[in-house]
């Protein structure tokens, strides 16, 4: 069938779906969570101590688990506050990742032609 290719290989080629618009279903959710992670970090620390647990804790996540997980060593501020910051930020980072990769699948199957 194919001049270079032998005929099972042209199936096999053909058979191997490649994954709808990868940017727009990993990279752009990952970059978008890590933004959106951080500014959520960033707006309840400062309103932690007006605003009810509940409500910190649904919009940043990570903040109050960065306070469960820290260590009770003693250690330099700096080591602690390092610590706590990465795990905030990464705990927040996963959970918009995660809204932000459920909207982009709803947005492509929406957008995909149906078979």
């Amino acid at each position: 069938m194919g001049l270079f290719y032998p005929d099972a290989l042209c199936v096999l080629i053909k058979s191997v779906e490649m994954p709808p618009r990868p940017f727009f279903r990993w990279i752009l959710p990952a970059a978008a969570g890590l933004l959106a992670g951080f500014l959520a970090l960033a707006l309840a620390v400062p309103s932690e101590s007006t605003l009810p647990v509940s409500i910190v804790s649904l919009f940043s996540p990570g903040l109050k688990l960065a306070e469960l997980v820290m260590p009770a060593a003693h250690e330099s501020l700096a080591w602690t506050f390092g610590w706590f910051l990465r795990i905030a930020i990464g705990v927040n980072a996963a959970f918009y990742f995660a809204i932000f990769a459920l909207l982009a699948y709803l947005v492509d199957r929406r957008r995909s032609p149906s078979s």
